[in-house]
């Protein structure tokens, strides 16, 4: 990725938003702690198996349920792990406040692996799309890292739409989008067409990855990628370096796998699959969300064993 505006954001980083990033689970202990040993071994596997970096923080790390010691001390962790590998750490950081928001990205200067922080629209207060707007360019003139505008209407209430994302594309502290709205949109198209080429179209919904992708879009934010990482990231190879049918033949094997484990909400059934599989201490999540149930997660680990 070009660095754009480099006079007004000295701090800009020259990390390429390309691949699969990985947004990890935040796991938990027995007694209800966060498990940062098995945090820190999540994030090497997935960097092993070819993740082009991590996002923390996520919709998928819980990270409404912890708290402002808890996330700080997750950044911490993973920030760790990621400075070892020099790989990249994406880090969410958006609420529904603008202040608040502004607070928690000016406080990433101090996360070394950190190349970008995960803005999601402002949720439950519903602004207007020129609030929304207003809103990503303040964040973005805080941050002293890249921007990364997070499009999930059906859990925010508010849609980005294609004219307001390129408008945002615009900024230079701004480097992309995950956009996760449900499927493969005529908003999300005009984006992919018209969407300057240092501006990264992640997709962030699972399913629809790969299509995404072969349109041009630069790779994705998919919790789906818990498991079977090394074949989302050689789908999304496939899609950015032109070899459609190989890649198709990735995409039809996950397909599954991404139904199963969206089969119950995100991310209960991807906890009980990792504890399952001995990698987290507990599949536990916390109120108001709930454990997957026992047939949820014996469907997602059998589609994970046929798709390898």
């Amino acid at each position: 990725m070009t660095v754009r505006g480099v006079d007004r954001y000295p701090w800009r980083m020259s990390h390429e938003l390309r691949g699969v990033y990985v947004p990890v689970i935040t796991p938990f202990e027995a007694d209800g702690s966060v498990a940062h040993d098995a945090l820190t071994r999540l994030t090497h596997e997935y960097l092993d198996a070819g993740a082009a970096g991590i996002v923390a923080l996520g919709t998928t790390g819980e990270s409404a349920t912890l708290s402002s010691a808890e996330r700080q001390a997750v950044i911490a962790t993973v920030d760790a792990a990621c400075s070892a590998r020099s790989a990249a750490l994406i880090v969410g950081a958006g609420t529904n406040n603008t202040a608040t928001t502004i607070e928690s990205v000016e406080a990433l200067s101090a996360v070394s692996s950190a190349v970008g922080t995960l803005v999601v629209v402002p949720y439950y207060v519903r602004p207007s799309i020129e609030g929304i707007v207003a809103h990503f360019r303040a964040v973005a003139d805080a941050s002293p890292v890249p921007v990364v505008l997070y499009n999930i209407p059906y859990r925010t209430g508010r849609a980005l739409d294609a004219s307001a994302t390129l408008a945002l594309a615009d900024h230079a502290n701004i480097v992309g989008i995950k956009q996760a709205v449900g499927g493969l949109d005529r908003d999300t198209l005009e984006i992919l067409r018209r969407a300057p080429r240092d501006f990264a179209v992640l997709g962030g919904e699972d399913a629809f990855v790969y299509p995404t992708v072969a349109l041009g879009g630069q790779g994705a934010i998919a919790a789906a990628a818990h498991v079977c990482t090394e074949r989302f990231v050689a789908m999304v190879e496939c899609g950015l370096n032109g070899k459609l049918e190989d890649g198709r033949a990735h995409h039809e094997a996950l397909l599954p796998v991404i139904d199963a484990g969206f089969a119950e909400p995100n991310p209960s059934v991807w906890k009980g699959v990792l504890h399952a599989q001995g990698r987290i201490p507990t599949p536990d999540v916390r109120l108001p969300m709930t454990p997957a149930s026992e047939d949820a997660v014996t469907r997602a680990l059998a589609a994970a064993r046929a798709a390898g």
